[in-house]
C-alpha cells in the first residue's frame, strides 16, 4: 500500500546519474515513531534510515532483507509491496540519490552493533532536528503522516 508519496513535477527532478537506495520504515507499536540507525562506519554520530544500495538484478524486497540482516543482523519478515515514500536529493558526496522507502517488519528488534549501526532508536518527526540525522531521515520526517500507517 502506498502511504504517502512525493510526487515532483518533471522539471523538479535534476537531470543526472541517480544511485538507487532501498530503505526500511520501521515503525514502533504506537506507529507514531520510525526506527534510525547510528552509522559507525563512515559517518560515525549521524543517524539515517535502515537499508542500502540497490544491486543489479536484486528485488527492493531482496535489497531490504539483505541490508537490514548486513546492517543489523535483523531478519525482515514482511516487506510492503509498493514504497511509502520517495526520496530524491544529493547525498553526502554530493551524488543524486533516490531513495525508496518500504514500510516493513522484523523479527524481533535484537539487533547486532556492527560499524554500519552502532545504535537503533526510534524517533518522532518532531524529535529529527534534535539529532544528527541525514537528509533523508529529515526528509521523511517532513512527509511522515502517522495516519496513513494506522494498519497493522
Amino acid at each position: 500500500m502506498i502511504n504517502k508519496i512525493m510526487q515532483p513535477k518533471p522539471s523538479e527532478v535534476p537531470k543526472g546519474f541517480y544511485r538507487v537506495s532501498i530503505k526500511g520504515l520501521i515503525l514502533d507499536e504506537t506507529r507514531k515513531k520510525f526506527a534510525v540507525l547510528l552509522d559507525g562506519f563512515e559517518n560515525k554520530g549521524w543517524w539515517e534510515l535502515p537499508g542500502g544500495g540497490l544491486e543489479w538484478g536484486e528485488s527492493p524486497q531482496e535489497c531490504l532483507k539483505r541490508e537490514i540482516h548486513e546492517e543489523m543482523g535483523l531478519t525482515v519478515t514482511e516487506v510492503a509491496p509498493l514504497p511509502s515514500y520517495y526520496l530524491i536529493g544529493k547525498n553526502m558526496r554530493e551524488n543524486w540519490t533516490l531513495n525508496l522507502v518500504f514500510e516493513i517488519k522484523v523479527k524481533d528488534l535484537n539487533f547486532t552493533q556492527s560499524e554500519e549501526c552502532m545504535g537503533l532508536r526510534f524517533i518522532s518527526p518532531e524529535e529529527v532536528g534534535s539529532i544528527n540525522a541525514f537528509r533523508t531521515v529529515k526528509e521523511l520526517a517532513a512527509l511522515f503522516d502517522s495516519a496513513k500507517h494506522n494498519q497493522k
